[in-house]
C-alpha cells in the first residue's frame, strides 16, 4: 500500500534515482537535516517501509506583489507576503508516468491549505525546472509568474477548491 511520511532514519535514500543528480543528492545528503534544523520538510512516498518511490520537500518564505501574476499582485500590499515553496519534488526513474507526482503534489497541496488555515499565506510556489515541467504544473492549476518565466504560483483559494475546502 503507498504511503507518503515525514522523510526519517529509517527510509533508504541511497538507492533513490529520479534522473536528475541535484534531487538525488538533495534527498540523499540533505533533506534529512534540512528537516531536523527547520528549514524544510521532505515527505517521501513509499509502498514499504524503507523504499522511496517519490518525495517533495516544503519550505516556507516570502515573495513580493510584483512577483505575482498582475491579476493578484494588486490584491496584496507590496513587500514581505508570506507563501509556502514546493522546493523539490521528484520521483523515481522506475516509477516516473504512472501517476505518482500527482499524488505527491497533490498531498503537498492538502498540507499547504492547512498552513494557509493556522498560518495564512497567498499561496503555493513552484520553480519549475523546464518548459515540460511548467506544463506538468499548469495542469493542475498553477499560474506562471510576471517576472521569472519558470516560477509559477498556486492561489490560496484555488488550494481550497482543489481540495474542496471552503474559504
Amino acid at each position: 500500500m503507498l504511503k507518503i511520511a515525514l522523510l526519517s532514519r529509517e527510509h533508504d535514500r541511497t538507492r533513490f534515482d529520479c534522473g536528475i543528480p541535484e534531487l538525488n543528492l538533495f534527498l540523499k545528503a540533505t533533506a534529512r537535516q534540512h528537516g531536523e534544523k527547520g528549514i524544510s520538510r521532505t515527505f517521501v512516498l513509499n509502498e514499504d517501509e524503507s523504499t522511496i518511490l517519490g518525495f517533495y520537500t516544503l519550505t516556507l518564505g516570502e515573495i513580493e506583489a510584483n512577483q505575482l501574476p498582475s491579476r493578484y499582485a494588486k490584491k496584496y500590499p507590496g513587500h514581505g507576503l508570506p507563501a509556502v515553496r514546493l522546493a523539490r519534488l521528484a520521483v523515481s526513474i522506475r516509477r516516473q508516468r504512472k501517476g505518482y507526482g500527482e499524488l505527491l503534489l497533490f498531498d503537498a497541496i492538502q498540507r499547504t491549505v492547512v498552513i494557509a488555515e493556522h498560518a495564512g499565506i497567498t499561496g503555493l510556489f513552484v520553480d519549475a525546472k523546464n518548459e515540460s515541467v511548467c506544463l506538468f504544473y499548469e495542469k493542475y492549476g498553477f499560474i506562471r509568474c510576471n517576472d521569472k518565466y519558470l516560477q509559477l504560483f498556486l492561489p490560496v483559494a484555488t488550494l481550497r477548491s482543489s481540495l474542496r475546502v471552503k474559504e
